[in-house]
């Protein structure tokens, strides 16, 4: 441990090359300290290559989107905090706009992962933090000051609620002009060019694309770094069926655990440097 430990700063200080980021990430990855559970989620949501597909850089601003337990947080934070800036946008925790019980979870858990990034500050640094309440954020943020927007499996709730468009136009405003959109979202199947099957929690990679670029981004690059071709995508209760969440319990769940984690689009946009 206190090997592992001793490496930490002096990568960080001397992580100036695309090569050094990778390494730089793949040692907060594999951090023991993150503990079991997020570390062998590693194998299905593949965060350094995802974060360095998407660009990411330690001197960059970057918007992390309902990061809830932090899963992505506890890797972003520590990379930029020397030279850079994470903001998080949780869920709002004032129970004003908690629509369900699900969304009430996902509140609390957003409230114990700010006091872990407040409890350890040694480890996160200085991480920003206000609230997205679909399709706006509180408080409100003013305009281009992001280079990277990072969203993680949150497109779906958006569109399930009718806020898709809003929030994406949201979104671009704050990011700066040249700046990054990454998104990695539970691919919905395709059927034709024209119509895909989405049972809860998939979205039809096509129409999420014309979304975005409707409200102005450009679709720069796409990755099947998350893809999972073991994702029937049929299931009684929808993408919760899969791990983590395995929302039917016992009932075939070495069946779903042999499955693995969504079939998932990664998707690079880009906010043009000239708005029309």
């Amino acid at each position: 441990m206190c090997s592992f430990l001793a490496v930490l700063p002096v990568l960080s200080a001397v992580a100036q090359t695309p090569e050094q980021w990778r390494e730089r990430l793949t040692v907060l990855a594999e951090n023991p300290k993150r503990g079991a559970a997020h570390l062998h989620r590693n194998q299905y949501r593949n965060p350094v290559d995802t974060l360095m597909f998407f660009g990411l850089e330690p001197q960059m601003s970057v918007l992390e989107l309902w990061p809830v337990r932090g899963w992505y947080t506890e890797i972003i934070a520590p990379f930029v905090k020397d030279q850079g800036q994470l903001t998080i946008a949780h869920f709002r925790q004032d129970g004003v706009n908690n629509l369900d019980e699900r969304s009430a979870f996902w509140a609390r858990l957003s409230a114990r992962l700010e006091q872990r990034i407040i409890q350890q500050a040694d480890e996160f640094g200085d991480v920003g933090r206000v609230a997205l309440d679909p399709p706006n954020f509180i408080p409100v943020l003013a305009p281009d000051q992001f280079d990277m927007i990072l969203s993680f499996r949150n497109v779906h709730i958006w569109h399930q609620r009718g806020q898709l468009l809003a929030t994406m136009q949201t979104l671009f405003d704050v990011l700066k002009p040249g700046g990054t959109f990454g998104m990695v979202e539970h691919r919905a199947a395709r059927v034709t060019d024209l119509t895909s099957y989405a049972v809860e929690g998939y979205t039809d990679e096509a129409f999420l694309i014309s979304v975005a670029e409707r409200v102005g981004f450009q679709l720069v690059a796409s990755s099947e770094i998350n893809a999972n071709p073991k994702d029937t995508k049929d299931y009684t209760k929808g993408v919760y069926t899969l791990p983590p969440t395995l929302a039917l319990g016992l009932e075939n769940r070495d069946a779903y655990l042999a499955i693995g984690e969504s079939d998932r689009m990664t998707l690079k946009f880009v906010k043009p440097l000239e708005q029309e």
